[in-house]
């Protein structure tokens, strides 16, 4: 049981990805996997453990307090809560700036606000593990072409955040190290959510494995990330992708 005896807080636990991290953590064993999302009910009709706005700075602080309050330590944080706009998907020229901004906030700035108060308490302990999400198109450029079939994009706002927070949490991996404190990034690669079939059998046709991920594959690399047997690895970027990265 890799993770057993640790509490482990999970956001966007109600996220495509977010629950099966959950779902496997607690399966490897931890004492409490708190899953944190908004108030209310996923698509699968589940509601999280307990309901923080984590683009809400006084949630943020509310959460912490909470878990520590409850549990007296934080081994492990994911985050993986994935806030955005209505208008995330806009092409390139169209974007407002308004909502390049607040995308950036909710995203990138709650991601760094998130750290800040978790690795306090970590650097205290003297020991812990966080692990962000990156994305492939936070690594390498991203090809259009997979979406021409049917006129479609990719956010600009994504490669900017995502490229942002895995260096970010190289960041943190060199600036917490010295206090046993570990920080790595998994970065997901074309992860399957019924997409268009358009979409689908282009990505598929580019990626060595021919086909998209299954979100629950995603999971025993965020798990291991976060055990003891990951122990001497941190400023790591784990490509889930496929070997999408890898040609």
């Amino acid at each position: 049981m890799k993770l057993e005896g640790k509490i482990i807080i999970v956001t966007g636990s109600g996220g495509l990805i977010g629950r099966e991290v959950v779902r496997y953590c607690r399966e490897s064993g931890a004492e409490a996997v708190v899953g944190v999302d908004i108030d209310r009910p996923n698509r699968w009709g589940e509601l999280p453990d307990v309901a923080y706005d984590v683009t809400d700075p006084a949630q943020i602080d509310a959460l912490v307090n909470y878990v520590i309050q409850k549990y007296g330590r934080i081994d492990g944080l994911v985050n993986a809560a994935y806030p955005r706009t209505s208008d995330w998907s806009a092409r390139f020229e169209d974007i407002p700036y308004e909502s390049w901004q607040k995308n950036v906030d909710m995203q990138l700035n709650a991601v760094f606000l998130i750290c800040q108060k978790v690795l306090a308490v970590m650097k205290k302990q003297g020991s812990g593990s966080v692990v962000n999400f990156g994305s492939i198109y936070g690594v390498v450029g991203n090809d259009f072409t997979i979406y021409e079939a049917y006129g479609g994009t990719s956010p600009a706002g994504y490669a900017a955040i995502k490229g942002g927070i895995i260096n970010f949490s190289r960041y943190l991996a060199s600036y917490f190290g010295p206090y046993g404190v570990r920080v790595n990034c998994v970065s997901p690669g074309g992860v399957f959510d019924n997409q268009r079939p358009e979409f689908v059998k282009a990505y598929s046709h580019k990626s060595p494995l021919k086909r998209m991920a299954r979100p629950e594959e995603m999971a025993p690399g965020v798990a291991f990330l976060l055990s003891d047997e990951s122990s001497f690895i941190t400023g790591h970027n784990l490509m889930i992708d496929g070997g999408w990265t890898a040609i």
